[in-house]
């Protein structure tokens, strides 16, 4: 896929203006909508078991985020789910912290098993956990692993049997076959709770208006990206950085992406490399 197709998915989202909504965890709330108005998708947050299906059937995409969990909640999760499930809808999961205790694990399976998910965004040391592969996870924060980010991806698509973005220094996207790879973005994004939170919404509003899943989020990686690294030209410290970045996710251009977007795209083979 060409990289001025991939940045034209920028301006069908504004043009669609997906309903997304998010189940997600109460850090990151205010931002995720702020972050989806930005962009030009609309958020609705309806966490509630008595909504959350209903909410979904109206939706255009499903968030599913884990950071901060309760028993209720993981029931709305899965209604919701199944709800979107049934309408045809995308849903995409962002396992938060998943690995650093066993409720957070066993609740990341249970919305695997029991939804299909559309797409699994998460850090190295996330994925992996979901994979099988040994790591450390403390807290949400995911640790740095000694394997690629490509051989990640190819073992927990594997595993899973759900396409995944693994993010981090560069982030990955792959269905196991084709994959994606942006090294574009700024270490201010780690400085700012609830930026992967958002990205995970924003792949959901991408995935709306398009069904090419790889591509329509690496279009959404690729943007996000981009536009942190505009944000960064502004300021120095994440308090202003988080105001820049959301005026950049307003105001950035397609054609600016597709200047800007460091993309290499590969075909993987059985050991998930180039």
């Amino acid at each position: 896929m060409k990289v001025e197709d991939l940045t034209l998915l920028i301006d069908k989202v504004r043009e669609k203006q997906p309903l997304v909504h998010n189940i997600t965890n109460q850090v990151v709330i205010n931002f995720t909508a702020n972050g989806l108005y930005a962009l030009g998708a609309a958020p609705v947050m309806a966490n509630a078991v008595e909504e959350a299906a209903e909410m979904a059937r109206n939706a255009d995409a499903l968030s599913i985020n884990i950071g901060t969990l309760t028993a209720s909640q993981v029931e709305a999760m899965i209604l919701a789910g199944q709800a979107a499930n049934d309408k045809g809808i995308p849903v995409v999961l962002d396992p938060v912290g998943v690995g650093a205790t066993p409720f957070r694990t066993e609740v990341a399976e249970k919305i695997i098993k029991h939804v299909n998910i559309s797409l699994i965004r998460g850090n190295a040391g996330e994925i992996s956990q979901l994979a099988g592969i040994d790591s450390h996870v403390r807290g949400v924060d995911g640790a740095e692993m000694a394997i690629s980010h490509q051989q990640i991806a190819r073992q927990a698509v594997r595993q899973l049997g759900v396409p995944v973005v693994v993010t981090g220094k560069q982030d990955v996207i792959t269905d196991g076959e084709t994959c994606y790879q942006v090294d574009n973005g700024d270490t201010l994004l780690t400085r700012v709770t609830g930026t992967g939170c958002l990205l995970s919404s924003v792949i959901a509003a991408f995935l709306a208006t398009d069904e090419r899943v790889v591509e329509a989020a690496t279009s959404a990686v690729g943007f996000y990206n981009v536009a942190a690294e505009v944000a960064a030209t502004h300021t120095s410290a994440p308090g202003s950085f988080q105001v820049a970045f959301l005026d950049a996710l307003y105001q950035l251009k397609s054609d600016i992406v597709e200047e800007t977007i460091k993309l290499d795209y590969s075909i993987l083979n059985e050991e998930g490399m180039k």
